[in-house]
């Protein structure tokens, strides 16, 4: 029988007022009375929805799919060389994972509970896996168990499930966009099998509900606090290593992070030593909601096998508006001021980067008298490349 309005489904208009109190997160901007981040503001609310859609409303944890968690139009703040699918899950059950693990230069898994956005306070991180481990079959294929005890007589790849766990988040990182060949993954329940039936109303107006006046606020004012938190350390223009506690993180990598700020015809420039020893490593910009900066028509980040390393072993790189012809340009996207994020991947060591601000005419000068000029013709066929490699890799 259909469940009328007058029966526990409220008025639409009931349910998208619900979205109106996040209009307070202006308060929380670096720009409050600016009509342009307050438009940004909306555009990033709007991306929320779009997709917490998919991870309220996709599958469930007896019938799991991955879903598109922060990647190519979905911003706020994922690593550029990472596309993230997510899974639901019931740490009590079993599952399943197979597929192709592809060439994709690394392919991760972190189980957990209460990932960021999907709970009022981002959860505790579990375990953690690298395909790297699997034994896999021809082709690349595999299959890998997931429970809380190996089954009995079972000898093929298997995680241990922590009971507490309810996602699991794939992580799949390209370091040669376009070159790599995705793996392709299938996740499916195998302890019980449940059809899957239509949901209930009241199922569906408690996950509306949520999704409007929970998460997509929510994700909005964690990063933002985030961002806010670095800026009141004093971090503007300096690093400091990043801890994000255990939520999640590749307990593997080290972060580091800092403010950038900059005026028109002013650069920075940023120097750092590489380990010797580090399986990946890159550095992003992102705008002063959290955002990514767009990164496929825009070189606003740069990777081990993007960047070119000076005859002294050193990265350098330059944050601008305009390009100031050097190979390692990182181009602020038309903003004076965000965040910078970078990482160090199973490294021996760990420096920290070094910032110094110069006026865009002297960047020269302030960097190694062999470095190359690059030509507006060699910088379109250089970002022409970084589009055509990054649409070719999948993003949601």
């Amino acid at each position: 029988m259909e469940l009328s309005a007058t029966s526990g489904v409220p008025p639409w208009g009931e349910l998208t007022d619900l979205l109106k109190s996040a209009e307070e997160l202006l308060s929380l901007t670096w720009n409050p009375g600016s009509e342009q981040q307050r438009a940004e503001l909306y555009q990033q609310l709007l991306m929320n929805l779009s997709l917490g859609y998919f991870l309220y409303f996709q599958a469930d944890t007896d019938h799991p799919d991955w879903s598109p968690f922060l990647n190519s139009v979905f911003l706020l703040q994922p690593n550029p060389d990472d596309t993230y699918v997510l899974a639901r899950l019931n740490g009590e059950g079993a599952y399943r994972i197979s597929g192709e693990r592809g060439s994709v230069y690394m392919l991760t898994f972190v189980t957990g509970a209460g990932m960021m956005g999907l709970a009022s306070t981002p959860g505790k991180g579990f375990d953690q896996y690298d395909a790297e481990d699997l034994r896999l079959g021809p082709g690349g294929t595999f299959e890998v168990v997931l429970s809380r005890e190996r089954p009995p007589g079972y000898t093929g790849n298997w995680w241990r499930l922590d009971p507490r766990a309810d996602y699991i988040l794939a992580r799949q990182r390209s370091y040669d966009w376009g070159t790599e060949r995705d793996a392709r993954l299938a996740i499916e329940r195998i302890d019980r099998f449940v059809p899957k039936s239509r949901r209930a109303p009241g199922a569906i107006v408690a996950d509306i509900r949520e999704l409007l006046s929970g998460f997509t606020p929510r994700l909005t004012r964690m990063w933002l606090q985030f961002q806010n938190a670095l800026r009141e350390r004093g971090m503007i223009n300096k690093f400091e290593f990043a801890n994000f506690g255990d939520i999640g993180a590749i307990r593997v990598q080290h972060y580091w992070q800092c403010v950038f700020e900059l005026q028109p015809h002013e650069a920075l420039i940023l120097e750092t030593e590489i380990p010797k020893v580090c399986r990946y490593w890159n550095l992003q910009l992102n705008d002063p909601l959290f955002n990514t900066i767009e990164y496929l028509y825009v070189q606003s980040s740069l990777n081990g096998h993007q960047a070119r390393l000076d005859t002294d072993g050193r990265f350098r790189a330059v944050l601008a508006l305009e390009d100031p012809g050097v190979p390692n340009w990182l181009d602020t996207g038309g903003f004076l001021q965000g965040t910078i994020m970078g990482r160090w991947y199973a490294s021996d060591t760990q420096p920290l980067p070094v910032v110094s601000r110069v006026p865009l005419s002297d960047v020269r000068a302030c960097l190694p008298p062999d470095t190359p000029q690059i030509s507006r013709e060699a910088r379109e066929l250089q970002i022409r490349a970084r589009v055509r490699g990054g649409q070719l890799r999948r993003r949601w």
